[in-house]
């Protein structure tokens, strides 16, 4: 089976069977957004949507985040993973989007990375859910059901990055990205993955690998 064989395979079986595919992290503008995935590193969407609805009452926007005092937002991401360091992140990329970006996200990859805290996985996130960007984010879910399925052979996030966004098609990069997330948090699993149930093993190389 050719690469194209497989990635036409599989996107076309996420097609039929997952028409619908979206951030399970809940926001309501490219702010919240972007405030959650910055929590989420490291750390699982549900708590992390446990912990924002009294985050985003006490900062609504960046402004207010901007001014917040650095142990009160503590107290508020106390239970996500890294509190201190993502405390002290929120509030510098907060005084950026003020000073910089009057306030707003801004809708680039390359000017998202300017802020502080944010790398090339979040910044592509909002760049596409939100800005239409047509890049596909690599968290750790995506990076080793990439290379599980033999969409890529990538030894990094780099890697595996490029190699996604040269075979899927511009149009649907966004949703492949969460296609392939939750295909890794319910299926694709890191530890004892539900293979048998898995509706891609018939073109899956790491499947057809261990079962020769």
């Amino acid at each position: 089976m050719t690469t194209r064989e497989r990635y036409e395979n599989i996107i076309n079986w996420f097609k039929l069977n997952r028409p619908e595919a979206n951030s399970e992290l809940k926001h309501q503008n490219p702010f919240q957004l972007l405030v959650a995935v910055m929590l989420s590193a490291q750390c699982t969407d549900r708590r992390v949507n446990m912990v924002t609805p009294a985050l985003f009452q006490a900062y609504p926007d960046a402004q207010a985040l901007a001014m917040a005092d650095h142990d009160c937002l503590y107290n508020l991401v106390r239970s996500v993973s890294y509190p201190n360091s993502k405390t002290t992140h929120l509030i510098a990329m907060a005084q950026k989007l003020v000073s910089d970006f009057g306030g707003e996200v801004p809708k680039t990859v390359e000017e998202l990375m300017t802020l502080p805290g944010v790398g090339r996985k979040t910044a592509n996130v909002v760049a596409s859910i939100y800005f239409g960007a047509p890049v596909i984010a690599v968290d750790t879910h995506v990076f080793r059901v990439s290379r599980r399925l033999g969409l890529s052979l990538g030894k990094d996030v780099d890697q595996v990055e490029k190699d996604l966004t040269r075979n899927i098609p511009e149009e649907i990069r966004a949703i492949a990205h969460h296609w392939i997330i939750l295909h890794g948090r319910y299926v694709c699993t890191a530890r004892n993955p539900y293979c048998e149930e898995c509706g891609l093993k018939e073109w899956c190389k790491g499947y057809q690998k261990e079962n020769k």
